[in-house]
């Protein structure tokens, strides 16, 4: 019997959808997550849209994949989680999540990281990954600490944003 590695029991990780246009624009055109996304301008629907006509190139073409967060009970999106930097050759890969502010604190970025890390390591062979963290950002921390990522650097002052600068911690997993 074999298992999908995105199916978890409150939420599935899946491709992106043509459907998921307004949530996309949603979230990428919010401004409390432009820290998190490098994003400095709004993003239009029209460039939303090509961007999923062309969701559909292989990770190992594309060098990156966002699968959407949807939960079980409703099949609506919840969130974004990343696969970026993909290096099939040295075997790593950078990831990012992201949840909607109505659905965090509710264990499904936990579920979705856990689901990211099996697909990762099971079905993409790779040896390891790692995530970018501001220092303020206590949520996240805790979030991949628990994954039992380690911190293994600190970029000093390397996120400048609302006037401020902000380290970025640098976390990684090996596959034991």
């Amino acid at each position: 019997m074999t298992t999908n590695l995105l199916n978890g029991n409150k939420i599935n990780l899946r491709a992106l959808e043509p459907e998921d246009l307004n949530f996309l624009y949603q979230i990428e055109n919010n401004e409390s997550f432009w820290e998190v996304s490098h994003t400095q301008t709004p993003f239009s629907k029209f460039i939303l849209k090509q961007y999923l006509e062309n969701a559909h190139l292989d990770i190992f073409e594309a060098k990156q994949l966002r699968l959407i967060i949807e939960k079980n009970s409703t099949k609506n999106p919840i969130g974004m989680i990343d696969i970026f930097d993909f290096n099939p050759q040295h075997k790593r890969a950078g990831i990012g999540i992201l949840i909607h502010p109505d659905y965090q604190q509710k264990g499904f970025a936990n579920e979705a990281l856990k689901l990211l890390i099996q697909y990762c390591f099971l079905r993409l062979n790779l040896h390891q990954l790692y995530a970018n963290i501001t220092n303020t950002n206590s949520q996240s921390i805790r979030l991949f600490e628990q994954k039992k990522f380690k911190k293994i650097g600190v970029k000093t002052d390397w996120i400048f944003t609302n006037g401020v600068f902000k380290d970025e911690i640098l976390y990684q997993l090996i596959n034991d």
